[in-house]
């Protein structure tokens, strides 16, 4: 069956592009709302933006919506990832500016307040996007590919430069709460080198060494150094929930990136619907939804998370 939140759950915090403080509120929602966000601080103009695949504006930085009246908001990767991995299927979302707060730099708050304040269930039937055959994307040594298996499984491997990430990968299977204990607390990360560019244009204006893992070389500049010794390829493995996320359902398959980001997950989905022989919806049954992520997620399991 299809959830949404028990209660209201608040955010505060700060973009990590824009700077602007912003207020993020989460709703419960009815059935077969999917995930939806409203722009509250806009009038006269239509507002929402449905968080799904074919409103996502390729960017790779971070997974950014829009709509038809040109509105945007920016930065969803991490609340999708917090919402897919806790297995919220519906909610409304309102913020109140054009980026979602990065809070530390991961899921952790989002996963905790979901958490904390409760799921309810729908009556009605959950689907879920079965993967059939295997769709890719590439773009020179970079990857990312979807292929069959019979729950959600995240691949992942990185290769830095600099020593204090060097090669890292990682493979999890997402049932059972996985994402919640094994993920959602590992934080964005960038090189030191990479700052001052980003912010000549115009970029991680809040960005902070309390919201991101900053590197340089073999060294770690933020405080308390690391949450995991591979957290760079945790938190990519993070992002790329989020960014499926937005095909609309919990997918069942397996997705493997090798140097990938947002904007080639987002290829990688437009790659899976243009084929329709390479998925099919299923409605999912006791049997199915044991293996969603989210699904036995319960208060006992935040005591893994920083």
């Amino acid at each position: 069956m299809q959830t949404t939140l028990k209660t209201i759950v608040r955010f505060d915090g700060t973009g990590l592009h824009t700077g602007r403080p912003a207020k993020l509120v989460l709703r419960p929602a009815p059935a077969n709302t999917g995930i939806v966000f409203r722009r509250v601080d806009l009038a006269g103009v239509d507002n929402r933006l449905q968080a799904t695949w074919d409103h996502v504006v390729l960017s790779p930085l971070n997974t950014r919506l829009t709509n038809a009246a040109g509105v945007m908001v920016s930065t969803i990767e991490h609340l999708m990832a917090a919402l897919a991995g806790t297995g919220v299927h519906n909610a409304l979302i309102d913020i109140d500016g054009p980026e979602v707060p990065i809070m530390d730099g991961s899921a952790a708050a989002f996963v905790r307040g979901i958490v904390e304040g409760g799921l309810m269930r729908h009556a009605a039937p959950l689907r879920a996007i079965e993967i059939l055959r295997d769709v890719s994307v590439v773009d020179g040594l970079a990857r990312a590919a979807l292929s069959p298996a019979t729950s959600l499984q995240i691949a992942f491997d990185i290769e830095f430069t600099d020593a204090a990430i060097g090669q890292q990968a990682k493979t999890l299977n997402m049932a059972n709460g996985a994402f919640v204990r094994e993920l959602c607390d590992s934080r964005t990360f960038c090189r030191s080198a990479d700052v001052d560019m980003m912010r000549a244009n115009g970029l991680a204006l809040g960005g902070t060494l309390e919201n991101a893992v900053v590197v340089d070389g073999d060294q770690v500049l933020s405080p308390g150094g690391l949450r995991h010794a591979d957290e760079a390829v945790r938190h990519k493995m993070l992002d790329a929930l989020g960014d499926l996320y937005t095909a609309g359902a919990p997918i069942l398959g397996r997705y493997t990136g090798t140097r990938a980001g947002h904007a080639m997950t987002n290829r990688l989905l437009q790659a899976l619907f243009a084929d329709p022989a390479a998925w099919r919806y299923v409605q999912c049954d006791a049997k199915v939804a044991a293996r969603l992520p989210g699904v036995g997620v319960s208060k006992a399991d935040l005591f893994a998370v920083a």
